[in-house]
Order: C-alpha cells, then sequence, then structure tokens
C-alpha cells in the first residue's frame, strides 16, 4: 500500500476573501492561491494546506454543511509559535474573539485560544517543552 500524507484541511465559510483578510491580519499568513470564482482558496501555511471553501459552493455540489456553532465547537485548529502572548495580541487587533487568555500548562505549554471571523476555534500554542 502507497503511503498517505495529510495534505489540507478544508473549512467551509460564508465569504472566502473575507476570511483570506481576516487569517492575514490575525496570523500573518498569505494567499496561495484563489480560483476565479471566489469560491475555494488555499492560504500557505507551510507542510499542511489551510484551505477555504465558500458553503454556497458546498451547498450547490449537494454537501450540505453544518453552520459554525462557536458555542459548541466540534475541532480546533492550532497554530504553533514560540510567542503565544504576541500573536494573540495581533489576533484580537485583528478581529479574533477571546476565549482563553495565554495560560501556562502543567506539561509545558503555553496556550491560547481564539475564534475566528467565522466562528472557528483555534488554538495559538508553543511546542510543548520535555
Amino acid at each position: 500500500m502507497k503511503s498517505l500524507k495529510f495534505k489540507y484541511t478544508i473549512l467551509y465559510v460564508n465569504n472566502v476573501a473575507d476570511t483570506f483578510k481576516f487569517f492575514e491580519e490575525a496570523f500573518g499568513f498569505k494567499q496561495k492561491m484563489l480560483h476565479e470564482s471566489g469560491d475555494y482558496g488555499e492560504l500557505d501555511t507551510g507542510d499542511t494546506t489551510l484551505s477555504f471553501s465558500s458553503l454556497e459552493l458546498m451547498n450547490n455540489i449537494g454537501k450540505n454543511p453544518a453552520q459554525v456553532n462557536p458555542a459548541s465547537p466540534t475541532f480546533e485548529i492550532a497554530f504553533e509559535t514560540s510567542d503565544v502572548p504576541a500573536v494573540l495580541a495581533r489576533a484580537l487587533a485583528a478581529g479574533a474573539k477571546l476565549v482563553q487568555d495565554a495560560e501556562d500548562m502543567p506539561w509545558g505549554q503555553t496556550t491560547a485560544y481564539v475564534l475566528d471571523n467565522n466562528g472557528f476555534l483555534i488554538e495559538l500554542c508553543t511546542p510543548v517543552s520535555a
């Protein structure tokens, strides 16, 4: 069997361009590509691609995804950094909503949580120390 590689995650959003603007202002990620329709695009986030597709497109092709429920998230995405407080401040200035301020965890990691402009839960974290 051929080996598999985790390639990308696609989040369904109301507006891909608005989401790109938020992610650039909040986290510094640049647009990798945006389809001419504006319904699909990818950010340059490193080895794994973070992609966005419009809810309208997904509904049009019969996928019918649920709306994000910030009060009851079903997953999170995490961005690793050596300076959680600085990234948190930048994200909040760009309009992210604070869920948890930066905290030092007993397992040797600093974490903070925000909601993006769509309501997705995002963890900001340092690498886990030994």
